[in-house]
């Protein structure tokens, strides 16, 4: 098996210029795509190309201190591969469960790392996309051809994180670093560090750096929702004596976290003021006495707006409790030589500064697409019940979900896509493309994700960028898995689609 802080090398050069599947991207989607496609389609063709250098996405590209899920393993692993480690898991542990999914799916000659799609462009009158892509490692340009295009490349932008302009940067003295870029060598050791942000990577992060850091700050506009899950779920502490085999155990705990996070997210949206004081409340007792909650841990959104800071057996305030770690909630004034100063006056001063300010958003990698010879407008085509794009044949993309484990949709999104290929096959079909109808005319266009529902800034910054959905089905998306477990199997693919 391929150890986890070691990058994969690629094999060889893509030999085969035409497959029947190209996949892009090399995460958990992709790799659960190739899974799919492995297993239910073993006499198609396919290749997976990773503009990285190793495997798992964002799980190799975020390499600072403490990285781990804000979610557990047994719905963020695949459903066809058991979980067997602790609920909440390092990256490590993480790269480590997708190394074995390449081996037991021998998908490894299939990946090709360094290779960055420039461009697709489809063709009717060939029925199929012609992708022109670089080799990050050589910048050598290489053309490939596909019947179908399944783009697992998420949705973040890996290679520019998001960067706030703040006055005086350029005059602080220490060392700033935003953590999707975090440097091999940078020790926090005995340093002061203060981090700008409260969202899951500070959450995961402080607890990593203040067991050796001389003291670490979190420096927030505003509260966030924190939830303290145990590491180790106690219904996994009950089974354990069973005995059980590993699928009926992850099968179990799969079904229990499931209905957690069903119930997290439907009392968010019905009862938010229960959810509200649920979470609240749930890390009062945990927090340093004297601690100001309504300051520092009272949001001023409805709970499940924004992601809730999931933080293992609470360890983030157990350093707040040790005295390693403190809350400030303020704005930023300027930077200073030493520090930055905050709208109060106060100068927090630091060693280093993470800027944990969150992600920009690049729908489909930022690669442009063209139809025909005439360039594809995301921001004017509506999605397909979230896995395609309204005008664009013979592609499919994979997102998951912002309130559940991204990997329990990308298992539904398979599905569907499993059953589009063999629909295709019985009416003997080569293209399938969604294509809005006669009642659809007049569909309003909205934003990609309802403000209402969902306000992360990654979001709000984003919805000048992404696809539309529509007001009715099938054309929109963004519901919840207790509603898509059902709606998407059930699907109808006559519905919005058509064959050719």
């Amino acid at each position: 098996m391929t150890s986890a802080a070691t990058a994969p090398q690629d094999s060889s050069l893509v030999e085969d210029r035409h497959v029947d599947v190209l996949i892009v991207g090399a995460g958990v989607s992709g790799l659960g795509a190739a899974h799919r496609l492995r297993t239910q389609f073993p006499e198609r063709s396919f290749t997976i190309l990773e503009s990285q250098d190793a495997r798992g996405g964002t799980w190799w590209t975020h390499q600072f201190p403490g990285a781990r899920s804000d979610s557990d393993l047994f719905t963020y692993g695949y459903r066809h591969k058991p979980w067997r480690g602790p609920s909440i898991a390092a990256g490590s542990a993480i790269l480590e469960y997708l190394d074995e999914v390449i081996e037991e799916d021998d998908l490894a000659g299939r990946i090709h790392y360094h290779h960055k799609v420039t461009s697709a462009s489809w063709s009717s009158a060939e029925r199929r996309w012609t992708v022109e892509v670089t080799r990050t490692d050589t910048g050598e340009r290489l053309t490939l051809t596909s019947d179908f295009l399944w783009m697992c490349t998420g949705y973040y932008n890996h290679e520019d994180p998001y960067r706030p302009e703040w006055p005086g940067l350029e005059r602080y003295e220490g060392t700033v670093v935003h953590p999707q870029q975090w440097p091999a060598d940078l020790d926090t050791t005995g340093k002061r560090v203060l981090v700008i942000g409260s969202g899951s990577t500070a959450a995961t992060l402080i607890p990593a750096i203040a067991k050796t850091a001389a003291h670490v700050t979190m420096l927030q506009r505003s509260p966030s929702y924190w939830f303290a899950a145990p590491t180790v779920h106690d219904l996994a502490t009950m089974l354990e004596p069973l005995d059980l085999p590993a699928e009926w155990t992850h099968e179990i705990l799969r079904r229990q976290y499931v209905q957690q996070l069903d119930w997290l997210a439907t009392t968010g949206r019905d009862n938010p003021q229960e959810l509200h004081e649920f979470l609240v409340e749930g890390i009062r007792p945990l927090l340093p006495e004297g601690t100001d909650v309504e300051k520092h841990f009272t949001p001023r959104y409805r709970p499940w707006q924004q992601r809730i800071a999931f933080v293992p057996d609470g360890d983030f305030f157990e350093a707040m409790r040790e005295g390693k770690a403190s809350v400030v909630t303020d704005t930023i004034s300027e930077f200073t030589e030493k520090g930055v100063q905050v709208s109060s006056g106060e100068v927090i001063e630091a060693d280093v500064v993470v800027t944990a300010t969150g992600f920009n958003l690049a729908p489909f990698g930022d690669i442009p697409f063209t139809v025909d010879g005439e360039a594809v407008d995301f921001t004017q085509r509506v999605t397909w019940r979230g896995l395609m794009i309204s005008g664009v044949p013979n592609m499919a993309y994979a997102f998951g979900y912002f309130r559940h484990s991204w990997t329990l949709r990308v298992d539904l999104v398979n599905d569907v896509v499993e059953r589009i290929f063999r629909h295709m096959a019985e009416r003997g079909a080569t293209t399938v493309v969604p294509t809005l109808r006669p009642q659809d005319a007049d569909m309003p266009l909205l934003p990609w994700s309802d403000p209402e529902n969902f306000n992360a800034g990654y979001v709000l910054r984003s919805q000048g960028r992404m696809f539309r959905q529509g007001d009715r089905d099938p054309w929109t998306h963004m519901h919840e898995h207790d509603h898509e477990r059902t709606s998407l199997p059930e699907a109808d693919l006559d519905d919005g689609l058509q064959y050719r």
